[in-house]
């Protein structure tokens, strides 16, 4: 059928608001020993509960049956919530933050009291029949301690190292004769600098004799891993690039990767893994401009793998084998196995069927495109996907610029229903890497340092007139969405630029100084470093000129908030307080917080909320009605003009 013209956003879509929030899960954290395959999905059908799932030749078990949810809170963002060894299992609950265990008759008990400790990390250790774990405690009068811990089969707790503010990536040998771990201090963000050492594991269980291997202020390492000739290999950036790297007692660090690409991830969370040891070499993943690319190294190695999956989150080995979780553009994110001999992927578990025929699904387009200070930015396009419609003759589609969060991350390419709910409708959207993301190398990620809140914006405003002098995007139909610390982006591209005809800011920072006077440690110091050193009256400074809620007067749009009530990275004050100074301004804007949630949806009620919610918004001001009957939503100042 020919298509039908119509005005954009007012295209009919197979994909409803309902089904993106509820159909698909989030997989994450896959690990491999043999033939058993574990991984940890989200389920919004389930309130958001997370689930440990086991495939064993073909047959899946879930190892976390309601109401358990195997999620950690350490550094609020968890992960390593759980560790697999033979038929036991032990998991972090998030109801109570304790560690809980699963023995082969499939009998759950709780290991450790449900006090202020909160573990991640989880490691077991089979010579002394203990775990080893991360530990937060939140008892602590100021803020919560982070030590490394052993934890016996009664559940009592001993102190192992301590001292130090972070603690991560608890690695034992093949023998546990030793143990490996990353530690940083504050101002430090993990991917700034971090430190590796290793000790020795005396009869008693202590260890003695630690020593720094690699690491250090301005050198980032990441998943140390030892391997089976006795060596401690490792990624770390010396150079500004993530590469592999090797260390044996005794001898020098011998270097077994140079390339300029990325090997590593930003350790927002516990547990991350690219690479690993496998039968005849290593296996890994690396990153150039975005997209990324699976290799095998080792001796006359690295040799690029035939993998058609340019999304790689994860890639965990036993040794032998490897489970790599991996998606693309018009594929969901699946858990692929990959066995001896010849290493060919095997679907073990994927999110869901896709919600769309391949007609339909917008596949995103690299671009690079130059934005100030003669740099240059990176994004991913998605242009307005939908066979049985058209735009009007001559017109470009109206854009959504979207903000990752963190804001050291990345935008992803593999396939999202959320995404493609805008594309079918008639929406362009542009997903921007700023500078400041990952997968760039360390010069691109510091780009943003000092500039947080302006180099950020100015890559997305770039982007818009990017694609409107190409006929990509319509400039004057250009809305900008973003959470956590891309909401932030949100918030000052409207304050500062007029590059934006709405905006839609999901737990964004409005307010930078109590922002960082009321956050979580382990960003409890990241100012230092967006902003400036806090006790320097320059800094001060930029903190007033940086904060949108000083700056609300500026902004000239309506802006739409959701907010979780439960947040404890960005608190819920800070999306309140820039509501409400619209709401005295007289600019239009609504305000959705839901009392249960946290630093991220994950209730399919919610994320159905809000997502009807943004396209009623963003619709309203575009003058236009979705074909899709959306609940009514309140909006303050409505009659102040919203187009």
């Amino acid at each position: 059928m020919k298509p039908r013209r119509a005005p954009f956003g007012t295209w009919v879509s197979p994909l409803d608001a309902a089904e993106v929030a509820s159909a698909g899960v989030r997989i994450f954290q896959p690990r491999r020993a043999g033939d058993a395959i574990t991984w940890l999905e989200v389920r919004p059908a389930e309130g958001g509960r997370t689930v440990l799932m086991q495939d064993l030749r073909g047959k899946r078990t879930e190892l976390t049956p309601a109401p358990f949810s195997a999620r950690s809170r350490v550094h609020e963002y968890g992960g390593g919530s759980y560790c697999v060894a033979g038929a036991d299992t032990w998991f972090v609950n998030d109801e109570d933050q304790a560690v809980w265990h699963r023995d082969r008759d499939g009998s759950i008990q709780r290991l450790t009291p449900a006090d202020e400790r909160r573990y991640a990390d989880l490691a077991w250790d089979p010579v002394r029949s203990r775990l080893l774990a991360v530990c937060e405690d939140h008892a602590a009068a100021a803020e919560p301690e982070n030590t490394v811990v052993a934890i016996d089969r009664e559940g009592r707790v001993t102190t192992l190292l301590s001292g130090n503010d972070f603690y991560a990536s608890l690695r034992l040998d093949r023998d546990c004769a030793r143990l490996a771990w990353l530690t940083w201090n504050h101002p430090n963000l993990p991917w700034d600098g971090t430190e590796l050492w290793s000790a020795e594991i005396d009869a008693d269980g202590r260890l003695r004799e630690p020593q720094q291997i690699a690491g250090g202020e301005r050198i980032a390492v990441f998943q140390p891993e030892w391997l089976r000739d006795g060596r401690l290999g490792f990624v770390a950036d010396p150079d500004g690039w993530w590469n592999h790297y090797a260390w044996r007692a005794g001898a020098e660090v011998e270097r077994l990767t140079e390339m300029d690409a990325e090997a590593a991830l930003p350790q927002w969370v516990f547990g991350q893994s690219t690479w690993g040891e496998i039968a005849g070499g290593m296996i890994g993943a690396l990153s150039r401009d975005g997209g990324w690319t699976l290799w095998q190294f080792g001796d006359g190695l690295p040799a690029s793998l035939p993998w058609r999956l340019d999304a790689i989150e994860h890639v965990a080995t036993d040794g032998k084998e490897a489970v790599v979780l991996a998606g693309a553009g018009n594929r969901p994110t699946a858990v692929y196995a990959l066995d001896l001999p010849a290493l060919r992927p095997r679907c073990v578990a994927d999110s869901g069927e896709l919600p769309l025929d391949e007609a339909w699904i917008s596949q995103p387009q690299p671009l690079s495109f130059p934005t100030a200070d003669g740099s240059e930015a990176y994004a991913n396009y998605y242009p307005p996907m939908n066979p049985m419609f058209e735009g009007p003759e001559g017109a470009a589609p109206p854009v959504i610029v979207k903000c990752h969060g963190g804001p050291t991350a990345a935008a992803s390419t593999a396939f999202e229903a959320k995404l493609q709910y805008w594309t079918t409708r008639g929406f362009a959207v542009l997903d921007v890497n700023y500078r400041g993301s990952t997968g760039f190398g360390r010069a691109y990620r510091e780009k943003l340092y000092g500039n947080w809140g302006v180099a950020d914006v100015e890559d997305c405003v770039a982007g818009v007139r990017y694609l409107a002098s190409r006929g990509l995007a319509d400039a004057n139909a250009a809305f900008i969405s973003g959470g956590s610390a891309g909401g932030y982006t949100v918030l000052c591209a409207l304050a500062f630029t007029d590059a934006f005809r709405a905006g839609a800011s999901y737990f964004g920072i409005g307010d930078l100084a109590g922002m960082f006077e009321t956050t979580h440690k382990f960003e409890a110091r990241y100012d230092h470093w967006l902003v400036g050193p806090p006790h320097d009256p320059a800094t001060q400074r930029l903190i007033e000129e940086r904060s949108p809620l000083r700056h609300a007067h500026q902004i000239t749009c309506p802006v739409i908030f959701f907010q979780g009530g439960e947040d404890r990275v960005v608190p819920p004050e800070q999306s309140r307080q820039m509501h409400a100074a619209l709401q005295a301004a007289g600019l239009p804007t609504a305000y959705l917080e839901f009392p249960e949630e946290r630093h991220g949806f994950r209730r399919a009620e919610n994320i159905l909320a809000a997502l009807e919610a943004e396209l009623a918004f963003f619709c309203r001001v575009l003058g236009v009605s979705p074909a899709d009957e959306v609940p009514p939503l309140g909006i303050d100042n409505d009659k102040a003009g919203l187009h």
